[in-house]
């Protein structure tokens, strides 16, 4: 029997309901935009629990919106459905639009309560404010063009709006959350939002992570080095498994080969390690009615059956096991390891983020890279999340590569790393964090400080550390302010910096790397190159020479703008 690792289950121990939810993403319309109404709600939730190889475990249901389709601010027609049939729900408030629409979703959730009264307690599980919001201002959500975002505060005060809404009433005692991709929860920058939050919802899809070795082989271990980062940064609070799954048909991506027999290998690779110990809500039971969308997710295909797709039965060997050696905590979820491996592997870094596959509306999920809508234009810098990485000593002087290149190309073009974290300190401050920054800023008295998180895999490789500065009209997304004549510098720090650093706190200089004696736009520059600090969290500070004062938006979104080390 595999077995998950020191603390395993932890994180299903940590919720505040004894009970364990399995159930499917579901959203207002189909494929055709027709609206889902109460008595097909009633087929899908019934087909859900009746899939052959499951057992009926399927009770549960997660939901995007809670206005009916079609309508203004009517309760959607599947909590009915959901008293018919017996299902539990994760109701879901859809955030991504204007105040306006923001208010018909708190219409739509009182009327909901004064209709079915006290009959929602053992209806609804919980409440989740928003979906993946945070990701879609993020470099990657505006890189795949999804629908406009929102920020923590904005997430923190609709969350707050929501438990004015409900306070007594009969969902008073639900938890309330929110739902995103690991590479938003990891943001530090939005940490507000976790402390808001009595759940965090996850989403992760290693379909989609298509810069990274991302083939089946590879998919458990990519998605618990997903749930884990998110795990590592929730503060105790329970994680819950919102969304994950992978496609029977689409287009490939990277290493990712969408089919039946891949997708049955995730299933019993992921899913079946985690139904029956974390809340979880697989994507999906059905998203091919009457069409199928590219690339398919469902587990069932246009005709709605309890006969899927491919055999859902677990393995034996499949389910996951509390370790011996230490009892369930009850306060804070744990690391869940991978079974190829016994422990924990390194988090997955920055540019290799999943592009999660839908762009969310009040309907739930669109195809994946669908219509191109407005973008937001606030984006997020996402910061150190591998709890594996050495991070407390001056990383060693840098091995030899089995290279014999002398530089990488001052480009985008191959492997690179992106800053996980970016923090300004200023001579005139000298006490006080700025805390962490979207954006590289340098003055005369201002310098900021990058980290980068290498991973193991880069052990053997040629790193250069680049300075790319496009000319504004190549940018699309980001921008800079330049004034003043002069150029930057980089060093080396002994340590990386965090959130709470300070001029006066700030990591010693290790190393001079090199310098920019005078930067001028629609150039790339090679600041240093050599081996790879594979394994590490390094830390580097870029300063000022001469009257340069420099505001940029560090953003890999064509042209790419900032700091980056690049491998070869």
């Amino acid at each position: 029997m595999r077995s998950f690792g020191l603390l395993a289950l932890a994180a299903f121990f940590a919720t505040t309901s004894a009970q364990v939810y399995q159930g499917f993403n579901y959203g207002s319309i189909f494929t055709n935009n027709a609206p889902i109404t109460e008595q097909e709600y009633e087929r899908l939730f019934n087909t859900g629990k009746q899939l052959q190889g499951t057992s009926g475990a399927f009770q549960a249901a997660r939901l995007f919106t809670t206005i009916q389709a079609g309508t203004t601010n009517s309760p959607i027609e599947a909590i009915a459905a959901a008293e018919a049939t017996q299902t539990r729900l994760l109701l879901g408030i859809f955030l991504s639009s204007t105040e306006e629409q923001f208010n018909n979703e708190l219409t739509a959730l009182r009327s909901a309560i004064t209709q079915f009264g006290d009959r929602l307690v053992d209806l609804v599980i919980a409440i989740s404010v928003g979906s993946e919001d945070l990701y879609r201002i993020s470099p990657t959500g505006i890189l795949n063009r999804s629908n406009p975002g929102e920020g923590p505060d904005a997430v923190v005060r609709r969350i707050n709006a929501v438990r004015q809404a409900v306070a007594g009433t009969v969902l008073s005692g639900k938890p309330i959350g929110h739902v995103d991709t690991w590479t938003a929860w990891v943001n530090s920058s939005n940490s507000a939002v976790i402390e808001a939050s009595d759940f965090i919802g996850v989403d992760a899809y290693p379909y989609f992570q298509n810069t990274q070795e991302n083939s089946i082989q590879n998919g458990e271990s990519l998605f618990f080095d997903a749930y884990n980062a998110t795990v590592a940064v929730a503060g105790g609070k329970p994680v819950w498994i919102t969304e994950t799954g992978w496609p029977v048909s689409g287009p490939t991506e990277n290493q990712a080969v969408p089919s039946l027999e891949n997708a049955r290998t995730y299933w019993d690779e992921v899913g079946c390690r985690v139904f029956g110990q974390i809340n979880t809500f697989w994507y999906t039971l059905q998203d091919a009615f009457p069409n199928a969308p590219s690339p398919s997710f469902g587990v069932v295909g246009s005709t709605l059956s309890n006969t899927p797709l491919y055999d859902l039965t677990c393995p034996e060997d499949s389910a996951p096991s509390p370790s011996s050696s230490a009892e369930p905590s009850t306060s804070s979820p744990a690391v869940i390891s991978s079974s190829a491996t016994g422990a924990p592997t390194t988090p997955v870094d920055r540019e290799t983020a999943p592009a999660p596959p839908a762009p969310q509306g009040p309907q739930g999920p669109q195809s994946p890279g669908g219509s191109p809508g407005s973008s937001a234009v606030q984006n997020t810098v996402v910061p150190s999340v591998g709890t594996t990485l050495a991070t407390v000593a001056t990383p060693p002087a840098a091995p030899s590569p089995s290279s014999t290149a002398r530089s990488c190309p001052a480009n985008l073009a191959g492997p690179f790393e992106f800053p996980h974290l970016i923090v300004p300190v200023d001579r005139n401050q000298p006490d006080v964090a700025l805390g962490t920054s979207y954006n590289g800023r340098v003055s005369s008295t201002v310098s900021s400080l990058f980290n980068f998180d290498l991973p193991s895999s880069l052990a053997g490789k040629f790193c250069s550390l680049v300075f790319l500065f496009p000319t504004r009209d190549q940018l699309r997304t980001s921008n800079y302010t330049v004034s003043g004549a002069g150029g930057l510098s980089f060093e080396r720090l002994d340590n990386p910096a965090d959130s709470a650093t300070t001029f006066n706190n700030q990591p010693e200089v290790n190393v001079t790397v090199g310098a920019i004696t005078d930067l001028q736009p629609g150039n790339s520059y090679v600041i240093g190159s050599g081996g790879c600090f594979a394994g590490f969290r390094v830390g580097y500070k870029v300063s000022a020479i001469g009257n340069l004062d420099l505001d940029y938006f560090q953003n890999f979104d064509p042209s790419p703008i900032g700091l980056y080390i690049v491998s070869c």
